[in-house]
Parts: structure tokens; C-alpha cells; sequence
């Protein structure tokens, strides 16, 4: 096996890419296609959903794809870069030649699909070079490195069409143009990366589930992840119509994403010094605070709210950090091979995201909420207790688990 023991710059540069080709699917694009082409909402909502549960299911199968060509890792990332570039531009720079919905459809699939191939292969190989740097930290300086880059690259990508349009240039064109100059440089970075692999076949799936721990650990991944995917899919409507801050929706969202990417690496020196279960602990009870004084905010109350954005986004660099670092940690042990591990890791992450917007959104217009107009005192308690009480809940869950899982002080 060769795996270079330096390049930690290059996993940062590659997890920046990957991060920001999630954000245009959940912000950019649909705001786009409903300005240049008069699609309907409901219509691209449908199609996300139906989208994220392909997403999801489609995982577990990619997984195995990365273990099939295992031994040609390098160029199945290089035609999957490839790929993804040339769908954001296609997304974003091309006029559909047939119906809008459906080129929007086909576009974000091969973006999707790409990226979760990426994915696995990367967190794959992260366990690999945490090898290579020695045992012990070498998870957590992979994982501070690799984390930390998806977080910039998720802030920076949250401002780039503005800076374009400040420019006067077409900001999503841009946009799609800098994305697939940047999956070229990510290539670049990571081109040494790819050499060498475990020769052993794969045991599947089951070797992972077989294993208590790794089964415990995707469980709390489970119910440690509801609570961002609860406050993402209420995040717009608690900004306008709990907080009456239409307008403020993404200078608090980027607040959040510069506070998670600032706290990462520190998360991860804490773990170093007092182990990753501790430091998660810690980061839990710092979330369930901030969500907690979530529910007394009300209208104007924009400048608190900054606050708790600073918190629970802090709160999040520790999940996004130290979570895959002890589950990679426990790959090596039960499952060298690690790409399919990822895959049920991706399969239990994108889950909760479908599961939020299903579950939720249909409670709340229950309540008689309607986003955009005036809502009752009842609606709008409904919107405070799922965005905020909900993840509380979950959180005390998560600890609860976490407090009986024994993952040492890796």
C-alpha cells in the first residue's frame, strides 16, 4: 500500500469541492430555475425529494461500485470529477434543450450520483493516510483537515454568486464555471492520494452491521444528524415568520457555516487532548443550550438568534469532525476496506434529511402555517417547537447512546 504521509492540504481542497456542490442544490438552483424558466416550486420540490430518497438509496450501491474498482480508485475519481463539473455547468450555463424540470431532473442526478461516489471514495481513503500519519491522532488530523475544508468550502460557495453579481457578470454561469475549474485543482490535489489500495475482497455490508459498535455508532449518527436536518428544512420559515426577518435568511445561514468551519479544528485539538467521546459530549450539551433559547426568541429578535447560529454552528463542527473520525477509527478495525462502511455512513446521513421534510412539513401546515403571510400564535408555536424543541429531544438521545457506546479516547 503507498499512501503519502503529507498533502493533508490536499484532503481540505477536495472536501472544500464536494461541500460546495451540495449547497447550489438546496439554495442556488431552484430560485434559478424558477427565475430563468418559470418553473413551478411545487415542482422542484417534488423533484428534490424524489431526488434525495434516490440519493439515499442508491448509496449503499455506489459503495460497492468503489470496492469493484478498487484498483483503478484514481481514474474512477478522475471521470467522476469530470462528471460532476461538467453537470453544475450544464445545471447552470446550458439552456435546457427539452423541459426545464427534466434537464433540471437529469442534471442534479449525475450531480448527486457523483457526488456521492466522491464522497465514499474520499472518507475511504481518509482511513488509509490516518494510518500513514500513525495510529491514534492520525483520525482526528485527517478529519480536522478534511472537515475544516468543507466548511470553508461551504461558506465560500454561499457567497460567491453575490460577489459575482456585484461584478456584473452572470453569477450562476460563474458560479458553474469556477466549480468545474475548482474539480479539476481538487484533482490535482488529490492525484497522489490515489495510489495503492487494500487488495482484499469486500465482505459487504455485513461485516459493518455484524459489529455492535459500528452499529451503535451509525445509530447515534442517525439521531445526532436529525436535529441539523430538522433546523435545515425549518431554518427559512422560522427566519420570516418567528423571527419577521425576511431578508436576513442567508447572512445568518453563513454565520452558522463560518462558526461551524472556525470550531472544527478547535473541536478536534480538544479531542486530541480529552478524547473524541468527551469532546462530543460537550458539543451535544452546547447544542441542546443553544436550541433551547431558540424557543423564547419571537419577532426582532434577529440579533439573539445571531447568537445561537454562532452556537449551534459551533456545536456542528464538532458532529462533522469528530463523528467520522471515530467511525473511520472503527473501520480499520472491523472493516479495512471502508468504502462500503461510508456508504451506510452517507445511506444514515441523507436519510435524515428525507425523513425531516417528510415528517415535519406536513405537521406544521397541520398547524394551519402558511410561509410567506400572517400565522396564528398556534402555527407559529408549532414552527418554534419542531425547529427547537425537537432537536433538544434528539440531542438528549444522541448523549444517551453515546454515553454507553464505548469508543475510548481516540
Amino acid at each position: 500500500m503507498v499512501v503519502g504521509r503529507q498533502n493533508l492540504g490536499g484532503y481540505a481542497v477536495f472536501a472544500g469541492v464536494l461541500a460546495a456542490a451540495g449547497l447550489p442544490i438546496y439554495i442556488h438552483a431552484p430560485k434559478f430555475y424558477v427565475d430563468e424558466y418559470g418553473v413551478s416550486l411545487a415542482a422542484l420540490g417534488s423533484v428534490l425529494f424524489g431526488l434525495r430518497l434516490l440519493d439515499v438509496v442508491q448509496d449503499p450501491l455506489l459503495g460497492k461500485l468503489a470496492v469493484a474498482v478498487r484498483q483503478f480508485q484514481g481514474a474512477a475519481v478522475g471521470v467522476t470529477l469530470a462528471i460532476m463539473g461538467a453537470a453544475m455547468v450544464g445545471l447552470f450555463a446550458v439552456t435546457p434543450p427539452t423541459s426545464p424540470i427534466l434537464w433540471f431532473a437529469v442534471m442534479l442526478t449525475l450531480v448527486f450520483s457523483a457526488f456521492s461516489f466522491l464522497t465514499i471514495n474520499f472518507y475511504a481513503r481518509g482511513v488509509q493516510k490516518a494510518k500513514a500519519l500513525g495510529v491514534g491522532k492520525g483520525y482526528l488530523r485527517v478529519a480536522r483537515w478534511r472537515e475544516t475544508g468543507a466548511l470553508l468550502g461551504v461558506c465560500v460557495a454561499s457567497v460567491m454568486p453575490s460577489v459575482f453579481l456585484a461584478l456584473a457578470w452572470p453569477e450562476f454561469v460563474a458560479y458553474a464555471g469556477v466549480f468545474a475549474v475548482a474539480c479539476l485543482i481538487a484533482g490535482i490535489a488529490m492525484h497522489n492520494e490515489w495510489r495503492g489500495t487494500t487488495l482484499e475482497p469486500s465482505a459487504g455490508f455485513g461485516v459493518v452491521l455484524k459489529d455492535h459498535i459500528s452499529r451503535r455508532l451509525l445509530l447515534i449518527a442517525l439521531v445526532n444528524a436529525a436535529p441539523v436536518a430538522v433546523s435545515s428544512t425549518l431554518f427559512l420559515f422560522f427566519v420570516e415568520s418567528r423571527l419577521n426577518a425576511p431578508g436576513w435568511e442567508g447572512p445568518l445561514l453563513l454565520l452558522f457555516f463560518v462558526a461551524a468551519a472556525a470550531a472544527a479544528p478547535l473541536w478536534a485539538v480538544i479531542a486530541e487532548r480529552v478524547g473524541a467521546k468527551s469532546a462530543l459530549l460537550a458539543a451535544m450539551v452546547l447544542a441542546i443550550v443553544a436550541f433551547s433559547f431558540a424557543m423564547l426568541l419571537g419577532s426582532g429578535d434577529t440579533i439573539l438568534f445571531s447568537l445561537i447560529c454562532v452556537a449551534s454552528g459551533a456545536a456542528v463542527g464538532a458532529d462533522l469532525t469528530l463523528l467520522p473520525a471515530v467511525f473511520a477509527r472503527r473501520m480499520e478495525q472491523v472493516a479495512p476496506e471502508a468504502s462500503e462502511g461510508f456508504a451506510l455512513w452517507g445511506f444514515v446521513s441523507k436519510f435524515t434529511l428525507a425523513f425531516a421534510a417528510i415528517a415535519l412539513l406536513p405537521i406544521l401546515e397541520a398547524s394551519g402555517f402558511t410561509s410567506g403571510t400572517e400565522n396564528s400564535d398556534a402555527a407559529l408555536t408549532t414552527l418554534t417547537l419542531l425547529y427547537a424543541g425537537v432537536p433538544c429531544v434528539l440531542k438528549l438521545v444522541a448523549i444517551g447512546l453515546l454515553i454507553v457506546t464505548p469508543i475510548g479516547k481516540e
